[in-house]
């Protein structure tokens, strides 16, 4: 009896033991404390949803986002890649330089950052920055086909059209279906009045992509000789992308004025008169 009551008594004293710790941890806070692997990776996942805000076409949310991202990982140069997307998206040119220069100072081996630059530096028309820029990213990733025909595209504006081609001619070596490198080819020899070259050239572009910019161009080209298949192609190209009936938007895309003005001539045609009213009032009804 005796034993009985000891072992009672010291099962009854291990009970209020642990019952007086479950006391203190239910009035005691507990607190958790992130390492800075999980800050890392929370940043991460917080800079992918603003990427993919960008992709939505939401700006405004997508530049918080990639702000709150940097504010907790400012050591990620990849987050200020981001955030000058976004900026880039919102027309702040100005702090987009700001982050890509930051990028810069972190990890100076990233092409992308001077890719991002040569964008912004085109958006403020400020071409011979751009141009260095591109430059920069290009030796650091050599067969990147698209930073290549960027660069072509510069001295396409430039009117260096020698220089345009050999670009273009690099660009669609590393991929030889790049059928943008090869329709600018075709802006850039009519430019110089080779007139067979970029009819070649065109052709060549639609077997790649029937897109309504080698269809017109095409047209353009074979206005004079081939009249009847010129109007064929240039109502499909209307009819692909209304936006090509409009002067200024083919000289966003890079056109000549020698092309700009066989194109012109074209579309007042009698025949076009119906398919250039129509594409220019669907511009009309998306603006």
């Amino acid at each position: 009896m005796k034993k009985f009551l000891k072992k009672t008594l010291w099962i009854s004293l291990i009970c209020f033991y642990f019952f007086q710790i479950e006391i203190v941890r239910a009035i005691v806070p507990y607190y958790y404390f992130p390492t800075n692997k999980n800050i890392q990776k929370q940043s991460l996942y917080i800079g992918k949803n603003a990427y993919q805000l960008l992709y939505f076409g939401q700006y405004e949310d997508s530049l918080n986002l990639a702000k709150l991202a940097i504010k907790i990982n400012p050591k990620n140069e990849k987050l200020w890649l981001i955030l000058a997307e976004a900026q880039i998206a919102n027309k702040k040119y100005k702090n987009a330089l700001n982050s890509l220069n930051k990028a810069e100072q972190i990890n100076s081996d990233n092409s992308e950052i001077y890719f991002a630059k040569s964008n912004v530096y085109l958006k403020i028309s400020q071409q011979t920055k751009a141009k260095s820029a591109l430059e920069k990213g290009i030796k650091i990733e050599p067969n990147n086909h698209k930073a290549i025909f960027q660069l072509g595209n510069i001295f396409l504006m430039e009117k260096n059209y020698l220089r345009a081609i050999k670009l273009f001619d690099k660009s669609i070596k590393i991929k030889p279906d790049f059928w943008q490198a090869i329709n600018n080819q075709g802006l850039a020899y009519f430019e110089k009045n080779n007139v067979n070259l970029s009819i070649k050239l065109f052709e060549s572009a639609i077997s790649i992509e029937e897109n309504a910019e080698p269809l017109l161009g095409l047209a353009s080209c074979i206005s004079i000789n081939d009249t009847k298949l010129a109007i064929q192609l240039a109502k499909k190209a209307l009819a692909k992308d209304p936006k090509y009936v409009n002067y200024d938007y083919r000289k966003e895309q890079l056109w000549g004025e020698k092309l700009q003005t066989s194109t012109e001539i074209l579309l007042q045609n009698e025949q076009l008169k119906k398919d250039v009213i129509l594409a220019k009032s669907k511009i009309s009804e998306s603006s």
